[in-house]
């Protein structure tokens, strides 16, 4: 009888050696080419993957709470959201650990669908309201929800680390988000551009909060991180 051992190997497969942050965005680019397809046969499709506010109250396609984030349409808007999650993402994956990430984005997103919802449902029936805070009638969905709550994180982690605001103008990252949300605020109201502002508020208030948690649980771990990349 021949008798072979197995030696344990150190070798991974190509998806477990992938970061969280590669895996969403890995996620999002093929969810986008499937929407894509679909979408070219039939523009109904689109229910099943974003968030429609009106039938959400009504107890339907109640998944699109979390298929809505990760969800895009246009090539622009994947591109914008997928280059500014690659940034943030990374970054704040490495700060906070990748199990505490993933939790913290999804939830953010959800945060975010969930405040679309309720703002375009109490606000959105006027036309000024449906501007600011999107008809309850319409479909929303892209990643920028949660992208804004790693923004919001950040603004509170590292308040005073410069960035540059569209890939230009270097600013404290505090200052570029509050720019970010009242500029698309303002395109929203004046030139009817159908933006999320109020996921994106959503989103961002999600990551206050955890930031303020994490600087109170661990006050000396994130002032050294403050520290060091506010220089």
């Amino acid at each position: 009888m021949a008798i072979y051992r197995v030696y344990p190997t150190n070798k991974k497969s190509f998806f477990r050696n992938l970061s969280v942050n590669t895996t969403l965005i890995a996620i999002n680019v093929v969810m986008w080419l499937v929407l894509l397809v679909l979408y070219s046969i039939n523009q109904d499709y689109i229910k099943y993957f974003a968030l429609q506010p009106s039938s959400i109250i009504h107890g339907q396609y109640l998944w699109t709470i979390i298929t809505s984030m990760f969800s895009h349409v246009l090539f622009w808007h994947i591109f914008a959201n997928m280059v500014t999650l690659l940034f943030l993402g990374g970054f704040i994956e490495k700060i906070i650990g990748s199990k505490r990430y993933l939790k913290f984005y999804l939830i953010s997103g959800i945060f975010a669908s969930l405040l679309f919802i309720l703002f375009s449902v109490l606000f959105g029936n006027s036309e000024l309201g449906a501007r600011l805070f999107g008809n309850p009638e319409i479909f929303a969905l892209g990643a920028s929800g949660a992208v804004f709550g790693l923004a919001g994180l950040m603004t509170i982690l590292i308040p005073k680390m410069k960035v540059l605001v569209f890939f230009v103008i270097p600013m404290p990252i505090w200052m570029a988000m509050v720019f970010f949300l009242g500029f698309f605020w303002i395109l929203s109201a004046f030139a009817g551009l159908p933006i999320g502002n109020s996921a994106h508020l959503g989103g961002f208030l999600t990551g206050i909060v955890y930031g303020l948690y994490l600087r109170k649980k661990y006050p000396r771990k994130t002032e050294m991180i403050n520290r060091y990349f506010s220089r």
